[in-house]
């Protein structure tokens, strides 16, 4: 980053942001909703924007969010045929339950989330707060509380728009429920903090993909958190897709607390923004669970990318998982930071957790930390981080065999991409990922 960019935030910056919580905070909404604005803008006021002296976020310079005004999302008349054919580019080629938020606002119009089997519970936030006060009341802001963050406090002051997905017990769905963040033209200068509720219950399973995406190269905000309760036994496979605008800046949080017995695969998918933040938390709270956490991120021209994971052993018996991979090209920045953290109470905890960054540019750079904290005696852990350039032997041998130079390194990139993305359990999303991944290397979404 360059040493004339300013590395903190002052409390001027944050005076319009203040002033928007504050007014969002006294704004008229169901007490569930009201109780966490409230709880948010009292911490944003206390906490702010975090800045570079933070250690959790040395390497990500926010001040460009927080001297930028945005306006919050309102309802615009958006031309909704347009983007309906617009929407059919981000589906999966599925006709999947799906909630749509259009420019930061839900759109019904857009959404088809009625025909679920009994014992899926979808809605949007806004309306759970009024049909299932309770459920928000116990578990809204539980797993990410307001206090977590700025940006966290930023979402709470704001909390409204977003889903509610419940899953009953026992119940076992295949079938994904994808929430749909667009954003088109109509929606430049809007900052939007969608906060999701995933609740799957007692030896349920679950799917839920979130996409991020844009239609047009306009600047706005998006800050983003979803919270996940697994209850003893419940299974949720999750998949965020982030292809926001490069002109956008995006910040995006999940936090999940696991009961005994629990497993929470996720996968995160992030090509877009100009400057993006991912974090993932989990708290393995219940004996015998284990966690799941994967990732691919490839960066071009001066994008900015951090990723930072979070596995806490609070449990015996316990085991994650983690593969994270990037592909760096430009003068992009990428930064991954992640964390295993083991209670004293966690014996036999078995972690393992990796890091590999292909730079494809002299000028790229990586700044990566895998980390362990370790508290009890009776574990296995490792951790591991690679960065290199790309494979002159693998080059050589593709070139002897008649591959030109460019589509050669074009293959690798993708082989090491791919690597990531084949962990992916839905065959739908792993294809359309692999088809983008292939476009974005080679030109072609085939090999052949």
């Amino acid at each position: 980053m360059s040493t004339s960019v300013k590395t903190s935030v002052t409390p001027n910056d944050m005076t319009v942001y203040q002033a928007q919580a504050t007014a969002s905070a006294a704004s008229g909404a169901p007490a569930p909703l009201k109780d966490l604005r409230s709880a948010g803008a009292a911490a944003f006021a206390r906490l702010g924007f975090p800045s570079t002296r933070s250690e959790d976020w040395a390497y990500t310079n926010v001040s460009a969010i927080a001297n930028t005004t945005f306006v919050a999302a309102t309802d615009r008349a958006p031309d909704v045929l347009r983007s309906v054919q617009e929407l059919e580019a981000f589906s999966f080629g599925s006709a999947w339950p799906m909630l749509v938020f259009l420019n930061g606002r839900f759109m019904p119009a857009l959404s088809s989330h009625e025909a679920l089997p009994d014992g899926v519970r979808v809605m949007p936030l806004a309306q759970a707060a009024i049909d299932e006060p309770e459920l928000l009341h116990r578990y809204l802001g539980s797993t990410a509380p307001a206090d977590r963050d700025g940006f966290t406090a930023l979402n709470a002051a704001f909390a409204g728009e977003g889903a509610l997905v419940c899953v009953s017990k026992e119940m076992v769905t295949e079938v994904p429920i994808h929430l749909v963040h667009l954003t088109t033209a109509d929606g430049a200068g809007v900052m939007s903090h969608p906060r999701h509720l995933i609740i799957v219950e007692r030896q349920a399973k679950a799917s839920v993909i979130e996409s991020y995406v844009s239609t047009a190269d306009v600047t706005y905000f998006t800050n983003t958190v979803t919270e996940v309760v697994l209850e003893d036994g419940a299974t949720l496979h999750h998949v965020r897709v982030q292809r926001e605008s490069l002109s956008a800046f995006h910040v995006g949080t999940i936090e999940a607390l696991q009961g005994r017995d629990s497993h929470f695969l996720q996968f995160s998918f992030q090509t877009g923004a100009q400057l993006s933040r991912s974090n993932v938390y989990t708290v393995l709270n219940g004996d015998g669970g284990g966690t799941t956490l994967n990732g691919l991120y490839m960066l071009d021209g001066t994008q900015h990318g951090d990723h930072q994971t979070r596995v806490e052993h609070v449990a015996p018996n316990c085991f994650s998982r983690e593969l994270y991979k990037g592909l760096l090209d430009g003068q992009s920045h990428g930064v991954f930071n992640g964390k295993v953290y083991v209670h004293p109470e966690a014996q036999k905890t078995d972690g393992k957790q990796t890091n590999n960054t292909l730079l494809l540019s002299a000028d790229a750079q990586i700044d990566t930390k895998p980390q362990l904290e370790i508290f009890a005696d009776d574990v296995k852990c490792t951790h591991g981080a690679t960065v290199g350039r790309m494979d002159e032997t693998s080059l050589f041998y593709l070139k002897s065999r008649g591959v030109g130079s460019v589509l050669a390194k074009q293959l690798l990139m993708y082989a090491f991409a791919a690597d990531a993305i084949e962990t992916i359990e839905n065959e739908a999303v792993k294809e359309e990922l692999e088809k983008m991944t292939l476009v974005r290397f080679t030109g072609t979404a085939t090999t052949k």
